[in-house]
């Protein structure tokens, strides 16, 4: 019989009803197994957060596993912690939505200001201002997947321009080698690729330098694609915005100068952490066991170590 650990109650509960044609095993990778249990384990579905290395080290005891199943789009994290010849396959779908919703507030808190309106409640300050607004904006959405696809049925009803970039042009689809021609005309800049060595400080000096005076980086991808300090550097003399759900490094530390940067929004990596996420990932579990009890491919393989 296929055995699959699930990470917390909750999932082990909303698959209760597969439990007739799957073994389900409740762990949390913190102890280790018994042997015997240790020995039928084929797939591991790891909970959401998991990335300290040493927790990942209770892998190491499955003999029989092929396959580790993240909550999660991103997997480089994965690759070193996984053991040889096992296969991962990532949660790309799970957080599209949630993820192209907070970019979407990034977005709006930044062009309305309403930072500067929360802080005026605070202080009983009428604030009476002109603000930016979304309409009319050219908005650059740098990555092709499920939360760039997500986000760009968002961002339609809003009246603006919509430019989407890919690693390889396509109808309706320009080449990430095309940037250095479409950053000057981006007013928005919405950043949903996975961090890979070839997107890391895709944003660097040279590309925050060609967009336009007071133009909205936005990142929701991974801290790594942009240039922390080059962006700094452009925030600080004012010359560009910022709405930011992931830093590099991350967690941003006490004290970092980008905690106080001008015109910078922050939020901590929140872009999946709603109630949404988990019957999205139980639907997903519930796909992957199907696919594994009929003997056919996983969905969202993304590497085999």
């Amino acid at each position: 019989m296929l055995t699959v650990t699930v990470p917390d109650p909750d999932l082990f509960h909303r698959l209760a009803d597969m439990r007739d044609r799957v073994n389900l095993i409740q762990w949390d990778l913190l102890n280790p197994l018994p042997d015997e249990l240790a020995h039928q384990v084929n797939a591991v579905q790891i909970g959401h957060y998991w990335t300290t290395p040493d927790r990942w080290q209770a892998l190491k005891q499955l003999p029989g596993l092929k396959y580790v199943l993240l909550p999660s789009a991103g997997f480089e994290h994965a690759l070193p912690l996984t053991p040889p010849g096992v296969t991962i396959c990532n949660g790309r779908g799970v957080h599209s939505g949630e993820t192209a919703e907070l970019a979407m507030a990034l977005i709006l808190v930044a062009q309305r200001e309403l930072a500067d309106a929360f802080d005026a409640q605070r202080k009983e300050n009428w604030l009476f201002t002109q603000t930016r607004s979304l309409a009319d904006q050219r908005v650059l959405v740098i990555g092709a997947g499920s939360v760039a696809r997500a986000l760009v049925e968002r961002l339609r009803p809003f009246e603006v321009e919509i430019t989407e970039v890919a690693r390889t042009a396509r109808p309706g689809v320009h080449a990430i080698g095309e940037l250095p021609e479409l950053l000057p005309d981006a007013d928005i800049v919405v950043l949903t690729v996975p961090y890979s060595p070839s997107t890391h400080h895709l944003l660097d000096a040279v590309a925050l330098a060609a967009l336009p005076d007071n133009a909205l980086v936005v990142n929701v991808a991974r801290g790594r694609v942009v240039d922390t300090e080059a962006l700094l550097t452009e925030l600080t003399n004012g010359r560009l915005r910022a709405a930011l759900d992931v830093t590099d490094p991350e967690p941003l530390p006490a004290g970092h100068q980008l905690w106080h940067a001008p015109n910078t929004i922050i939020t901590a990596h929140q872009g999946g952490n709603t109630p949404a996420t988990f019957p999205r990932v139980a639907a997903l579990l519930r796909r992957q066991i199907d696919h594994l009890l009929a003997g056919e491919e996983p969905e969202n393989v993304v590497a085999h170590t």
